[in-house]
């Protein structure tokens, strides 16, 4: 039974929903992901906004009007175009994209990725059923002929266990939030963290505060991997961005497992800028908290020189894992 069928009435009218898709110089990309939102079975009112950012911004905004939208089956009342006029970056453009919305909910798509047919009707469904403000859902990973499904164990996530589980498959391209909670109690992506690094767990830690996240045990997109989709090599950064998740969520300190991660993390950001002391004061630190805490054991050997951060991350990324 799917979570429409779980509704004892279905509403007489559906609510509305605005896809924002942030986009930076991927047009072909793009496009893949339009189709699959403007092809998707909602009852409701359904429209797109796609936020450009970076400097080709306004080159992108003349290009997408001009080609882009004169393909999507003449459907270019559904599809919006702005600029980022915020903070540059990711969480400046989804921040720009809702905000500039008027609909009841507000979902998220990288512009690389795509949805499921039935994504939307799923999630709104199950978000009116349980009358939660959001949902995500399970992926399919795609990297390099290769695809990893992750589903969801349970059909909503609390805060506890997102403390202790970054939990991969609530990916950002999977998010549904009613908008009066993205702008209300939840808040927007916090555009300080620096790089964007970890901005959309951050926004799922603040979501999963207001209550459960509701995550339908289906896979109803797919998210493609590519290398322009990694941190590797900006490892101040993630040390940055870290230490800020940890200073704006004091809560990891009741949990052992989920603040053990963090320190694995940076110790194996520590190693791979070749700061062997660091490394071995987070892993330790980690291994106090969770002896059991993987990251922590390959900083060691990344700080030791006995392995490369750079090979290793490779290697994991062929499974559809990460640090």
């Amino acid at each position: 039974m799917n979570a429409i069928e779980q509704i004892h009435e279905p509403p007489a009218v559906w609510p509305s929903v605005t896809v924002v898709i942030p986009s930076r110089g991927r047009p072909a990309q793009l496009e893949r992901a339009l189709r699959t939102i403007l092809a998707q079975r909602y009852e409701g009112e359904l429209q797109s906004i796609v936020v450009l950012d970076g400097p080709d911004a306004e080159a992108a905004d003349a290009n997408l009007s001009l080609t882009l939208l004169g393909r999507l089956n003449g459907r270019r009342n559904a599809v919006r175009i702005l600029r980022n006029s915020r903070t540059p970056g990711p969480s400046g453009a989804r921040n720009t994209g809702a905000l500039a919305a008027d609909s009841d909910f507000v979902a998220f798509c990288d512009d690389d990725d795509e949805w499921l047919p039935d994504k939307l009707q799923e999630q709104v469904g199950a978000v009116l059923r349980d009358d939660a403000s959001a949902a995500t859902c399970g992926i399919d990973v795609a990297f390099r002929g290769r695809t990893i499904t992750r589903c969801p164990e349970n059909e909503a996530v609390t805060f506890e266990e997102l403390l202790r589980s970054r939990r991969t498959d609530m990916h950002t391209s999977t998010m549904l939030v009613r908008r009066e909670a993205f702008i209300g109690c939840i808040g927007t992506f916090d555009e300080a963290i620096p790089g964007s690094y970890g901005e959309d767990y951050d926004w799922l830690l603040r979501a999963a505060r207001v209550g459960p996240i509701l995550t339908p045990r289906r896979v109803l997109a797919t998210i493609h991997w590519h290398e322009s989709s990694f941190f590797e090599g900006r490892w101040q950064m993630i040390i940055d961005a870290l230490s800020y998740l940890l200073a704006k969520h004091p809560e990891f300190g009741r949990d052992p497992k989920g603040l053990a991660r963090i320190y694995g993390q940076l110790a194996f950001a520590s190693a791979a800028l070749g700061r062997s002391g660091d490394a071995r004061y987070w892993a330790r630190g980690a291994l106090v908290l969770d002896v059991r805490q993987p990251r922590a054991y390959l900083a060691l050997l990344v700080a030791a020189k006995v392995l490369g951060a750079g090979a290793l991350l490779r290697f994991l990324h062929r499974f559809g894992r990460s640090i």
